[in-house]
């Protein structure tokens, strides 16, 4: 039984608010990471440019809200800010908080590439093709972000444990 268009339009809006929530849970999250990364700059830099991109996928998202007549929920933004607040807190006591904080942006980062699938595929099943693009290019950017954070965690990890070997500041 095929949904009806209303259906399809009701769970896409819903997720694209969602999304936007995400969206802003995840630049919190990266703006308390990037305070911590004195001894790792090589993520701190990847960070601010996934930041960027970030912005211009809230943008995006509010360009598709718009043209179906609808905003962006700020009580879901709001309320996924200070979760991502309280996340990236919740590492920072943590010896070894740059480990954690990489092995939850690959999770978080994939989270994001599954949310970016789903609504492409409601796009399509909806009829909303003129948000696909848009969309595929957030999902494109959640995908090169996760792979770089998997391809990055040896090399983040081996540099944890010599800072730690030579008594330095591993954690940040």
């Amino acid at each position: 039984m095929a949904a009806s268009n209303d259906v399809l339009r009701s769970v896409f809006i819903t997720g694209l608010k969602n999304a936007h929530g995400v969206e802003h849970q995840a630049l919190a999250l990266m703006d308390r990471q990037i305070d911590h990364l004195a001894n790792y700059p090589e993520i701190s830099d990847m960070l601010r440019k996934h930041r960027a991109e970030t912005e211009e996928q809230i943008t995006r998202i509010d360009q598709i809200l718009d043209g179906l007549g609808e905003s962006a929920s700020a009580v879901k933004d709001i309320a996924l800010t200070i979760s991502g607040n309280m996340a990236a807190i919740a590492h920072v006591f943590a010896p070894d908080e740059v480990l954690k904080n990489s092995f939850a942006n690959h999770a978080f980062e994939n989270f994001e590439a599954a949310a970016y699938t789903s609504l492409i595929t409601l796009a399509d099943a909806g009829s909303f093709t003129s948000a696909t693009p848009l969309l595929q290019q957030s999902l494109s950017e959640e995908q090169r972000m996760a792979q770089w954070v998997l391809d990055n965690i040896p090399a983040t990890t081996m540099k944890y444990v010599s800072l730690r070997a030579a008594g330095e500041t591993a954690g940040h």
